[in-house]
Parts: structure tokens; C-alpha cells; sequence
């Protein structure tokens, strides 16, 4: 089951599906970035998540494994998008990495979504054209 849930707000985020991410969060929802930085609340990473979307409009993540124990579900796979669509023929605006998430649940809900990634890439994209 918390598998599956998992599954669902991965499918959630590759389609943009910002009220399903949202009802697939527990009330007391954190999420926790690569760098340990914590946004507290289901309501603040509905924000999150749409300007996230307008950062990388193609954002995506590949799941290729998923590990639970208890209420604990890891993820790994891999990470991508495309600064805000601007796309070249050297598609160095593209960028894709491997990722792994921590997934807490509660409820039937995520009440913790953690990410594990090199940031350096996305960041440098988004240095180098703003």
C-alpha cells in the first residue's frame, strides 16, 4: 500500500497534477530538500511545488526501485527537467540525475518527502541563465 502511494505522487509530479501532490500529503506534511533546507505544511509546498513546475516545466522523476520498511518507503531512480523549457540544441539547459527520495507515511498520506540528489547541475542551469 505505501508503496503504491509513493508510486501515485511520483505519477502526481510527473504530470503537474499540483491538487493531486497536494492530496496525497499528510496535513503536517515536511519536505525535506537536498541541501536539509525544511518547508513545513502541505499548503506551503503546494507553492512549492507550482513554482517548481515554472522553474522546470518538464520536471520529472524516474523511479526504478523502491525499498519499505514500516511506514518508510526509499526511492531511487532519477531526476530531470529542462530551466523553464529552454530547450538548445545542446539541450544545455537539460539536465539528468540520479536521485533517491525518503518517503514517510502517515495515514495513508506523505508526511515526509525527502530528496537525495546533487543539486550543483540544476542550480548551475538556473545560475547561468537568470
Amino acid at each position: 500500500m505505501n508503496k503504491q502511494i509513493v508510486n501515485n505522487f511520483a505519477d502526481a509530479i510527473n504530470v503537474h497534477d499540483i491538487e493531486k501532490i497536494y492530496s496525497l500529503m499528510a496535513d503536517g506534511h515536511t519536505f525535506i530538500d537536498a541541501r536539509g533546507n525544511k518547508v513545513e505544511g502541505k499548503d506551503k509546498m503546494k507553492g512549492g511545488w507550482a513554482a517548481y513546475f515554472q522553474w522546470f516545466p518538464d520536471y520529472h522523476i524516474e523511479i526504478t526501485d523502491l525499498f519499505e520498511t514500516g511506514n518508510t518507503v526509499a526511492a531511487f531512480g532519477f531526476a530531470g527537467g529542462t530551466f523553464k523549457g529552454l530547450k538548445t540544441d545542446s539541450n544545455e539547459n537539460y539536465w539528468r540525475l540520479p536521485a533517491a527520495w525518503k518517503a514517510t507515511l502517515k495515514d495513508g498520506k506523505i508526511e515526509v518527502w525527502q530528496v537525495f540528489a546533487d543539486t550543483k547541475v540544476p542550480f548551475d542551469t538556473i545560475s547561468k541563465n537568470s
